[in-house]
């Protein structure tokens, strides 16, 4: 890879999941075109007849790392782009905090059937324990289906012995806050928060790099051998957060507008912002553009890179550059609804210009930095007394070795 070319916004080619929860909204709403090797090493294209629950749009897990979908680079692997030009696509800052390893996972969901309740450990947790980051995430609602549910949290403050025993008996729902989601709504899912959801939910999700979940309980699908997944009850059990759900996690977008007769300074609904906030987390920023006009981004504020998700429309980068004959010109890279596009820190100013007068962006920056994770409690023990637990040194699961790739237990 040539070192003096200057970069470039990136777009990745999309690498499908399949989940037994997935659907065919990522094929047929989002209009993704995923292949697959079969056995010859032959691609063949994956239909909606197929369960996909996640489009991976921006990897560098060493599983499956994202693909450079066109331009000089394409071919390379976002890793590869990280060992060659490091600081120059992250930023100084950034770099500096998480060498080597692309910080962020971008996806989209299609969440058709019942999402596993899990949950995600802390940074210190997953390091110490799984030589891995953590997983703060945030959701954003892209459509939701009548009578779709998010289970966010607890509707009451919980004990680890009561969460347990529901978990074991298939009660866990009664005690999980319900969420009814709507498009345009957010939620932001904290390190320790128990979650899940059903009923057809197409999201896009921004999350640390990181795919380490702990599935608690599955909603029966583990008495079936042919549906059975492993749990991890006993792993997870001190690392949740055990506290009453925080509603200002979640976020209402303009459709509750009509609903709402608040007023309430923590609603949102009534809001016509051009950006707004949606998440300012140690490991991430997020936030929401409504993208009716040109917008003139500054980049030296970030001093991160910036990832673009577009949720909804279509817009374009605009970079002002000079033609071959020396002259002004622009150079243009567009994109829409249901892709997202990486922007290297060293990228100059630019203008973000709308497409379509409807379009909706997810912005993502980094801006890393110690946070504690107050949520812990020192008293809950880390597996409950009695139980014969084998933990991770079983002949299943063993922890990886430092410097190699962590156990990730997917959704």
């Amino acid at each position: 890879m040539n070192m003096e070319k200057k970069l470039y916004p990136f777009k990745f080619i999309p690498v499908a999941s399949k989940r037994p929860w997935g659907g065919d909204a990522l094929v047929k709403v989002m209009g993704k075109n995923f292949v697959e090797c079969d056995e010859e090493g032959n691609e063949v294209k994956l239909g909606a007849d197929v369960k996909i629950g996640e489009s991976w749009e921006l990897a560098d897990m060493g599983i499956e790392d994202s693909v450079v979908a066109d331009g000089w680079l394409a071919g390379n692997t976002i890793s590869e782009l990280m060992e060659t030009y490091l600081e120059r696509i992250v930023g100084e800052k950034v770099y500096n905090y998480y060498g080597r390893q692309f910080p962020l996972l971008i996806k989209f969901l299609d969440i058709n059937d019942r999402l596993s309740v899990q949950v995600h450990p802390d940074d210190e947790v997953a390091a110490e324990r799984y030589d891995s980051l953590g997983k703060a995430e945030i959701w954003y609602v892209m459509d939701a289906k009548p009578g779709a549910k998010i289970f966010a949290g607890f509707n009451k403050e919980m004990s680890a012995q009561e969460l347990y025993d529901r978990c074991k008996n298939g009660t866990v729902e009664e005690v999980m806050n319900v969420i009814t989601p709507r498009k345009g709504d957010s939620l932001l899912i904290t390190p320790g928060t128990v979650h899940a959801a059903d009923g057809g939910i197409l999201i896009a999700e921004v999350q640390e790099s990181s795919d380490m979940t702990f599935r608690l309980y599955d909603w029966g699908r583990e008495f079936n051998p042919a549906t059975a997944r492993p749990l991890h009850l006993e792993e997870a059990i001190d690392i949740i957060d055990y506290r009453k759900f925080d509603d200002s996690l979640f976020r209402k977008g303009p459709l509750w507008e009509k609903e709402c007769h608040c007023h309430d300074d923590e609603c949102h609904c009534h809001e016509d912002k051009v950006a707004e906030t949606l998440a300012e987390r140690p490991e991430f920023c997020a936030t929401k553009i409504n993208l009716t006009d040109p917008l003139h981004i500054y980049t030296e504020q970030f001093e991160s890179f910036i990832v673009y998700i577009c949720v909804e429309g279509a817009a374009s980068i605009q970079v002002p550059s000079k033609n071959d004959r020396g002259e002004d010109c622009m150079e243009n890279y567009e994109f829409a609804k249901g892709e997202t596009i990486l922007v290297p820190a060293e990228m100059p100013d630019f203008f973000l210009v709308p497409r379509d007068r409807s379009t909706v962006l997810l912005e993502a920056v980094c801006r890393p930095e110690e946070g504690p994770d107050a949520y812990i409690d020192p008293e809950t023990e880390a597996f409950l007394e009695g139980e014969d637990y084998e933990g991770l040194e079983s002949e299943e699961e063993t922890p990886a070795p430092s410097g190699s790739s962590p156990l990730n237990f997917f959704s």
